[in-house]
């Protein structure tokens, strides 16, 4: 019987000479079992990506909002409105990339993450002395939690590592 597959017939067969586990998993299962990638995620880790993806599903909701107010009543500039909702979408996507990435230990993550939540802050000291009090909470306790959080020694160790694959761009 003749092979009519694009691949070479050989090709089917696993690599006889590595390692079964080598071959089902790749090079992950070669690193020393102690190495940092080898280590389990810190809680504050999975806490602070938690709190920038809701923040980006809060900004897709006032996205949401944004486009049913620009439906049901006239702007007075068009264009500035569609560009203020451009803008809105494209921070919350990116929160949800920062969120992402975070949480598998980029070390880039930190900074984007600092800078959104001082302008969380920056946001929420005026709103809460405009006395919009549940507001102004609802904007700094998160922030302030997670700036508190990226300073402690397992973020900073989870998104430095040194050794395994590195995990900056």
């Amino acid at each position: 019987m003749r092979h009519k597959g694009p691949w070479p017939r050989s090709s089917r067969i696993p690599n006889r000479s590595l390692p079964l586990d080598y071959v089902r998993y790749g090079a992950s299962v070669s690193r020393p079992q102690n190495s940092p990638a080898q280590q389990s995620r810190p809680g504050a880790v999975a806490l602070i990506s938690a709190i920038l993806v809701f923040e980006a599903l809060a900004l897709l909701g006032v996205a949401g909002w944004y486009i049913y107010n620009l439906i049901n009543s006239t702007a007075t500039s068009f264009g500035g409105a569609v560009f203020s909702l451009f803008l809105i979408v494209l921070v919350a996507v990116w929160l949800l990339v920062v969120g992402h990435f975070f949480f598998r230990g980029m070390r880039w993550t930190r900074a984007a993450a600092l800078v959104w939540q001082l302008f969380m802050i920056v946001i929420a000291v005026p709103t809460l002395q405009g006395g919009v009090v549940l507001v102004g909470l609802v904007l700094l306790l998160p922030a302030a939690a997670v700036i508190l959080l990226l300073f402690s020694k397992p973020v900073i160790a989870w998104t430095s590592r040194t050794s395994g694959d590195a995990k900056a761009f």
